[in-house]
């Protein structure tokens, strides 16, 4: 295990929280855009909420006996932190709101005069934002930490 991999892995954290707080950022923005490059049968669609997959990111081994024996003995080897995957798509439905003026209303059919809303919730992005803050706020809490830990090895080396 290398020296500072706690400071590696909460890194890893913020990044990931950051990167998540920008898709929360860019959702907010969205949240009344009625026209994207996409359209269907209807028309036009609107923004569709993006929401960022994380998935686990594998501990470095430090040498190869180190990575044979954590291949032996996985139950001991050390997280190494987490990675954006991609960015999806909500594929849940779009609002609809009735405003016939409005220039991407659906013009015919049985949803004529209806404009599709964003599926953005802004409730829930505010939940989910706070929630990656908090998360941010924990990581760096760690990297204190671990540099405070350092330091005292250091201090007690020193002595």
């Amino acid at each position: 295990m290398r020296f500072l991999s706690s400071i590696d892995t909460s890194a890893s954290g913020l990044t990931a929280q950051r990167f998540r707080m920008d898709i929360i950022s860019n959702n907010l923005a969205n949240v009344n855009t009625t026209r994207t490059g996409n359209s269907d049968a209807d028309g036009v669609l609107p923004y569709r909420r993006q929401i960022p997959v994380f998935a686990a990111r594998q501990a470095e081994a430090d040498s190869f006996a180190s990575a044979l024996s954590a291949a032996e003995d996985r139950r001991n080897a050390t997280g190494g932190g987490v990675r954006v995957v991609s960015v999806v798509e909500d594929e849940s439905a779009f609002k609809t709101v009735y405003d016939p003026q409005h220039p991407d209303a659906i013009r015919t059919g049985p949803l004529a005069g209806y404009v599709r809303m964003p599926n953005v919730n802004t409730v829930t992005e505010m939940v989910d934002m706070i929630s990656a803050t908090r998360a941010y706020e924990a990581n760096v809490t760690a990297v204190n930490a671990a540099k405070s830990m350092a330091m005292k090895a250091l201090e007690i080396g020193k002595g």
